[in-house]
């Protein structure tokens, strides 16, 4: 195999059959203090067994939204080698993240919060950001990512329904757990068709989920999920 790409979290081999192979780490991003925070940049601590649990997840939902009949990159997981094949993707600009919110909370409220209240129901509200961690991430719109010529209008309509219904799976499945879903992080490619297709992984770390109110941090999460 050889290695493409070195990640915060994963590597990404090529394979001789043309696919990729992601490797998940232990490895997570936090605070410079040690603490987890996926939210952050910088990988500052290690947390054995958490690269197997976020491929645990990521095949548990990856394995509906195929079922679903919606495009991924998901070809299998290999849990003893804490591994991933995937289909080749190109993903859009040099990199984009796409939120769906059912609920007004953290940087939606921090931006809005003169015209909603905390918490307030969302329909499912959809926004797209540049990953760049020196200009913060940057919000982008539709017309934006077209004049920039990141994607094209009928991809950027696909990537809205593919993601408000990749959501409603994922939170309707919370739902059956008694958690509460109040937003996700996903991200997107296309193969050589310019065909989108959802990419990278599905895990804690990528969504905010509450129970009874009180948000629940991504390793509590973890435990939570999967708990017999």
């Amino acid at each position: 195999m050889e290695l493409v790409y070195t990640g915060k979290t994963k590597n990404v081999f090529k394979l001789d059959n043309g696919n990729y192979l992601l490797k998940f780490k232990d490895d997570c991003t936090g605070t410079p203090d040690g603490k987890f925070d996926p939210g952050c940049n910088e990988v500052t601590l290690s947390v054995e067994g958490v690269g197997r649990i976020n491929l645990q997840m990521t095949e548990y939902y990856f394995n509906k939204i195929n079922a679903a009949g919606i495009r991924t990159h998901f070809v299998k997981a290999n849990m003893d080698d804490v591994t991933m094949e995937v289909l080749p993707a190109k993903v859009f600009g040099k990199g984009l993240e796409v939120i769906c919110r059912h609920r007004a909370v953290g940087s939606f409220f921090r931006r809005y919060g003169q015209y909603i209240e905390e918490g307030a129901e969302l329909p499912g509200y959809v926004e797209m950001t540049f990953k760049n961690d020196a200009l913060g991430d940057p919000l982008v719109t539709k017309d934006g990512l077209v004049v920039l010529g990141v994607m094209t209008e009928q991809q950027y309509d696909d990537i809205k329904e593919m993601t408000q219904k990749i959501t409603q799976i994922v939170a309707d499945d919370m739902k059956e757990k008694g958690l509460d879903l109040y937003d996700i992080k996903f991200e997107y490619g296309y193969d050589a068709e310019g065909k989108v297709m959802l990419i990278d992984e599905i895990a804690s770390g990528n969504m905010r989920v509450y129970k009874d109110g009180v948000w629940i941090q991504p390793l509590d999460l973890n435990e939570m999920f999967f708990a017999k």
